[in-house]
């Protein structure tokens, strides 16, 4: 195996070096920054920074096209290590996170109709494909609702990333993407996937049947999730109402009196 020149090995730092200081240093003073700011704060020359990138238009495509593929990378872990719906959300708040401070950059490029350009556009692909599975599998397996679409997923990144930035509580902030996130759960179902109402009605029996105060002394009842809905606060009332029915009375006993 032959070994890599240390040149070509000391020019992938460097232009790594670059493009995560021109990262910091774009979310921190926006894209106005010259380069040579940017090679001030890497620690290399000027030189260096233009043979990577002879343009800024040329580096922040570059900038924003790692992040993209570092996103990307992130979905394929998130998949290989938690079930379908909590890795969605768990990649999804991981894109918030890694994005909260880019704020800058974003309305730039917003404002710019020439984005997104070929490298980007490319990371942008392959980042949306891995949104796609991520998607796919938690719908599939009842964690995340049906009619949720991966638009739908970067809008909200996008949203959350700006609420991340501008709330001045950091674990307020964090508490409240988490509950944005949360509404994308699908709701929740009983045993064998089938809805139950609160009032569990007897076969052929309609709304109307349902009876909330008990029909002897006119107690009101409690409700009963499971099993035949009551008619009786308890067994005393139960035993006058069979004794009105045995002897034909139709007056309830606490009536009589």
């Amino acid at each position: 195996m032959t070994a890599t020149p240390p040149e070509r090995a000391d020019a992938r730092r460097n232009r790594q070096l670059v493009l995560h200081t021109a990262m910091r240093v774009f979310a921190e003073e926006g894209l106005e920054v010259p380069l040579g700011r940017i090679a001030q704060r890497a620690g290399v020359g000027a030189g260096t920074v233009y043979r990577h990138f002879p343009s800024k238009e040329i580096l922040v495509e570059a900038v924003l096209a790692e992040h993209t593929e570092s996103l990307a990378a992130a979905a394929g872990r998130w998949a290989g290590r938690a079930a379908p719906g909590d890795a969605l959300l768990g990649f999804l708040f991981e894109v918030i996170e890694k994005s909260a401070g880019g704020q800058r950059v974003c309305d730039a490029l917003t404002a710019d109709r020439t984005w997104p350009r070929a490298t980007l556009a490319a990371a942008s692909q392959r980042f949306g494909q891995a949104l796609d599975v991520l998607l796919r599998n938690a719908i599939r397996a009842g964690a995340i609702r049906a009619d949720v679409q991966a638009e739908d997923l970067v809008a909200l990144a996008v949203g959350g990333a700006a609420l991340r930035a501008a709330h001045r509580s950091r674990s307020r902030s964090v508490r409240l993407v988490r509950l944005m996130l949360d509404g994308l759960r699908a709701p929740a179902v009983t045993e064998g996937g089938t809805l139950r109402d609160t009032f569990p009605r007897r076969r052929h029996e309609t709304a109307g049947d349902i009876v909330e105060h008990c029909v002897e002394c006119g107690a009101r009842l409690r409700v009963r999730t499971t099993g035949r809905p009551a008619r009786y606060c308890g067994a005393t009332c139960r035993q006058r109402a069979r004794r009105r029915r045995v002897t034909g009375s139709s007056v309830p006993a606490d009536s009589a009196r």
